[in-house]
């Protein structure tokens, strides 16, 4: 194992003395052409640590495969990398988690200068950002969505990311631990950034390489059909991590929308004394009140979105920080 030791734990975790457990973790699904090499890898970069390949239902050999490389191989039934990551974290037991995708794409040799990152620096998550991420399968989609959504991203929650899709990150045992997972499929590592900005968890990034798939292996995410899945989960967790700008946003639109069907009517009203058309009147004065509800469920909602932070983070702050000092 590592000749870091770990700070004191909870009654149940492991002693003060004990040295920190490193554990790689693969989430796989159909990727049988690379995942030996990938193994292998992680077992040459980290000797002393265990590796995991979590399989999601694949139908070609990745199972076995991962068995005879050496790896420990369990099982997720409920299709999804969102699910698989609930899994790991939830039977995995660990002080350090490296993450990866099976693919082949993430440079394994630097797994241990994330993890010397997460120590020296006393963070509990450390992203490998890809370069030459637009090189992936040549796809100029992907490339586009990446840079989209990062700058939304950042517009909506912060700048603390810039590569929030990135599959390669090293994690503490208390966030692996405290982390409330519920998405389930390519969005999780959205809604891992979006759950270190809320909190204020201590994170860094670290340029790493991005390699191109093999020409045996077909990338598993669909340009817009996950695209648009993780648009949703923006919005979602938008709604519930800041509902105060999120239904004031709702509110607002609907307040112009009335403004702007009821101005001709008013300037009607000021010249006649007449209202020509009672409906729009009805339908404007309607939008108000609707926006007007809008605003007022957002502010209830703040209040309650800032209750459920102080209760994850007293989640959070009940597993240790580890002292990798000694």
């Amino acid at each position: 194992m590592s000749s870091v030791s770990v700070g004191t734990f909870n009654p149940g975790q492991r002693s003060e003395q004990a040295e920190a457990r490193i554990a790689v973790v693969l989430p796989c699904y159909n990727e049988a052409a690379t995942i030996a090499s990938v193994i292998d890898s992680f077992r040459k970069s980290l000797p002393d640590a265990t590796i995991y390949v979590f399989d999601n239902n694949s139908s070609d050999a990745t199972a076995n495969i991962a068995r005879r490389a050496g790896a420990i191989v369990r099982s997720e039934t409920r299709q999804g990398k969102g699910h698989v990551v609930r899994r790991i974290f939830a039977d995995v037991e660990a002080d350090i988690y490296v993450m990866a995708d099976g693919d082949g794409t993430y440079d394994a040799t630097l797994a241990p200068t994330l993890i010397e990152l997460m120590k020296r620096n006393h963070v509990d998550m450390v992203v490998g950002t890809r370069a030459d991420v637009t090189k992936d399968a040549g796809r100029g989609g992907h490339a586009f969505g990446n840079k989209i959504f990062n700058r939304l991203f950042s517009a909506m929650f912060g700048r603390q990311f810039t590569d929030i899709f990135s599959g390669y990150r090293v994690f503490s045992r208390r966030f692996a631990k405290s982390f409330p997972a519920v998405s389930g499929g390519f969005e999780i590592e959205t809604e891992m950034s979006v759950h270190s900005c809320q909190l204020g968890i201590p994170t860094l990034e670290r340029p790493t390489p991005y390699g191109v798939r093999p020409e045996d292996s077909a990338s598993k995410l669909r340009t817009f059909r996950d695209g648009f899945r993780i648009l949703g989960m923006f919005f979602m967790l938008a709604k519930e991590t800041r509902p105060a700008a999120f239904f004031g946003a709702i509110g607002m639109l609907l307040t112009l929308i009335a403004l702007g069907l009821s101005m001709p009517l008013v300037l009607t009203y000021l010249e006649t004394g007449l209202v020509p058309r009672l409906p729009t009147a009805i339908l404007s004065v309607g939008l108000i009140m609707v926006a007007t509800v809008t605003a007022v469920c957002g502010l209830i909602l703040d209040s309650l979105a800032r209750a459920r932070v102080e209760a994850k983070r007293s989640v959070f702050l009940s597993y240790p920080a580890a002292d990798w000092s000694k």
